[in-house]
């Protein structure tokens, strides 16, 4: 039941790795068809099923959304929240909503993996002991 097809999910694992390549920060996208709940309680409940929470900077950032009802957000953890502006979570959403508008959802997604990408850069640049601490592939949830 992929709400991505083959290339499409390829084109976001090559914009999360593109997006954490310069950073020691972590970038998941998270897509489910419906979202019962509010649409960041959705987000944060599953921040933490899939451990982002757990890197070792807490700069971890998830992009979700519910595809069917038309929901999304975008949510980073502690580290990354003390040292971007509270603005940063709403430009980034404008942004991808206007390529959403425009039925665009793959384009919308990488748009907030570039600008999430650029701030995890400036924030927490490439380390030398730096690993990839989370999977760069799409979690596609069932909607429980």
């Amino acid at each position: 039941m992929a709400l991505f097809n083959d290339e499409e999910q390829q084109q976001i694992r090559k914009a999360i790795e593109a997006a954490e390549k310069n950073t020691s920060g972590e970038i998941r996208v998270c897509v489910e068809k419906t979202c019962s709940d509010e649409v960041l309680d959705r987000a944060a409940k599953y921040f933490y099923q899939l451990d982002m929470e757990k890197t070792r900077l807490r700069n971890g950032v998830l992009i979700y959304l519910a595809t069917v009802d038309r929901k999304f957000a975008v949510i980073g953890d502690s580290g990354i929240n003390s040292v971007v502006t509270p603005e940063f979570w709403d430009e980034t959403k404008h942004a991808m909503l206007n390529e959403f508008k425009q039925g665009n959802m793959v384009e919308g997604i990488v748009v907030g993996l570039n600008l999430a990408g650029l701030q995890l850069q400036k924030y927490f640049p490439h380390q030398l002991d730096d690993k990839n601490e989370l999977p760069d592939d799409i979690a596609f949830m069932d909607g429980n």
